[in-house]
């Protein structure tokens, strides 16, 4: 066999590798969008929980107990999820775009920013914004409990050192076929809105419940769990979205691997047709070349 062909035999057998790892990594994306989508489900009677007991201690207070305040200048916090890994396309870009695009159209101060991904606080550096604090993004469902108490804990901080009075979350939103969009969501203060329709909300059964000791007290706790559940169905979501983008990516690099195998397998049959072309080339005319009269002798 011929160097070309050794070569050519060496770079399909590389591609062969490539495309197994690509597969490998298809599967897990997909299994981690179950995984992701299937927790933020999981949140749904909880989060139905939360806010019926906001609509207890709102009805006991009154509906502007968290609402907006109308003075003072407003400074803002804003909480961006993104991945501290590649091969997700532009996945971070385009939440990064569509964050600063809405922080700048915002009135008021952006003093904190929190980032979840290495890749993000590049990003976030570069638009200008205030210097990030950074938090690893977690790569089980178990590591965004850890990654949403520290958001909490920085907002509390935030609010007490740093007098910030809005709270926003930024991620990118899972769609159909593999695809996904950034969205944000104002945490805090509560929408006005929002806390009059939970006010108003007919309790299910005639027994109305009554909240025991400080209501200020309870409602700041379950505050606390509702931006919880928010929270974490934020990072769900962006885990989810990260791993569709990542399924995207490898679903063109196991076309584009396709295209080169197919396109280097042709060339080794060539290569290779050539090469017995020749040699029976050689042996046909070593052939002719003995069978001419006096050639032996």
């Amino acid at each position: 066999m011929s160097r070309g062909s050794e070569a050519l035999g060496r770079k399909i057998n590389g591609a062969k590798d490539l495309s197994a790892v690509v597969r490998s990594m298809k599967a897990l994306a997909a299994s981690s969008i179950a995984q992701y989508e299937q927790s933020v489900e999981s949140l749904q009677d909880y989060a139905r929980t939360a806010e019926l007991a906001l609509s207890v201690c709102l009805r006991e207070m009154g509906s502007t107990a968290h609402a907006p305040g109308q003075s003072g200048v407003l400074t803002r916090g804003a909480i961006l999820f993104g991945s501290d890994q590649g091969l997700v396309g532009r996945f971070n870009e385009v939440l990064m775009e569509f964050a600063a695009r809405t922080l700048r159209a915002l009135p008021g101060d952006t003093r904190c920013v929190w980032v979840a991904g290495d890749r993000m606080r590049e990003l976030v550096t570069e638009a200008g914004l205030p210097s990030p604090t950074y938090l690893p993004v977690p790569h089980s469902i178990d590591g965004i409990l850890t990654l949403v108490d520290q958001i909490l804990i920085g907002i509390e901080t935030a609010q007490t050192e740093s007098h910030v009075n809005e709270i926003y979350v930024y991620h990118n939103q899972p769609l159909a076929s593999a695809r996904y969009r950034p969205v944000s969501k104002r945490l805090l203060p509560l929408d006005a809105i929002w806390q009059r329709e939970l006010t108003a909300l007919r309790w299910l059964t005639p027994t109305v419940p009554e909240v025991i000791g400080g209501t200020t007290t309870a409602l700041q706790a379950i505050v606390r769990e509702y931006l919880f559940v928010l929270l974490f169905q934020a990072c769900a979501q962006s885990l989810a979205s990260e791993n569709a983008s990542r399924l995207a990516a490898m679903q063109r690099a196991e076309e584009n691997i396709t295209d080169v195998l197919r396109g280097l397998t042709r060339k080794f049959h060539r290569i290779r047709q050539e090469s017995i072309d020749e040699e029976l080339f050689e042996v046909v005319s070593g052939y002719e070349a003995l069978s001419k009269p006096g050639a032996l002798q």
